[in-house]
Formats: structure tokens, C-alpha cells, sequence
């Protein structure tokens, strides 16, 4: 029976985190935004130390491995900048305008590109 409720909390997670809302991007002159809204059921199974240690309900700023860890999936690059006390469910990200991905850069700038190789 234990098995049983497992399985069925895991379906529960993976239908809010179908459910998580990702703003359209938006930007000023050095950084482009957006917004990911967490279904609240979704929220509410968050692990405690992802909190605000003062009991405020609020997230701390979460790193790339533990935002994407609750189920958000966007493109590299992204920080979680700042919480928004009201509507804690709501997590603000921005990223450098015109980002590039450390692998591209690199291919861009003529280093990391693998040579070809041949069969003897």
C-alpha cells in the first residue's frame, strides 16, 4: 500500500509540474526576464529548506539545481533573482540579454570545436 501512495503522489507531482506557467520573456537594457508561476499544490510540496529560514513562507533564492529540481525546465542560462513576499508561488528569473551558452561561446570564439576524425 505504501508503493501505492508513492506512485500516486509522484503522478500528482508530475501534473502540477504540467501545470507550472512561463511568462512570455521581457527585457530592459542588460537583462531579459520572466516569470514562473508554481501551481499552489505544487508550492505547497516544496522541501522546507528551500524556505526563508525567518518562517515568512517565502523561497530563498533557489540555485539552478534546486529550481529546476521542483520541476521547472527553461533554457540555460536563467537566475532566480528575487521572491515576491505577496504571491510566493511566483518566482522572478532574468538572465544577461543576448545570453549564450558557455558551449556555444566557445564554438563561436573557434575553441572546443571537435576536428574530425577519420577511420584508419
Amino acid at each position: 500500500m505504501a508503493g501505492n501512495a508513492k506512485a500516486d503522489a509522484a503522478k500528482r507531482v508530475e501534473e502540477y509540474i504540467e501545470k507550472i506557467h512561463y511568462s512570455e520573456r521581457y527585457s530592459d537594457d542588460e537583462y531579459e526576464y520572466r516569470h514562473v508561476i508554481l501551481p499552489k499544490p505544487l508550492f505547497k510540496m516544496i522541501p522546507k529548506q528551500f524556505f526563508s529560514p525567518d518562517n515568512s513562507g517565502v523561497l530563498r533564492l533557489l540555485t539552478e539545481e534546486e529550481w529546476r529540481g521542483i520541476g521547472i525546465t527553461q533554457s540555460l542560462g536563467w537566475e532566480h533573482y528575487e521572491v515576491h513576499a505577496p504571491e510566493p508561488h511566483v518566482l522572478l528569473f532574468r538572465r544577461p540579454k543576448n545570453y549564450v551558452p558557455p558551449q556555444q561561446q566557445q564554438l563561436l570564439n573557434g575553441r572546443g570545436a571537435a576536428k574530425p576524425t577519420r577511420k584508419k
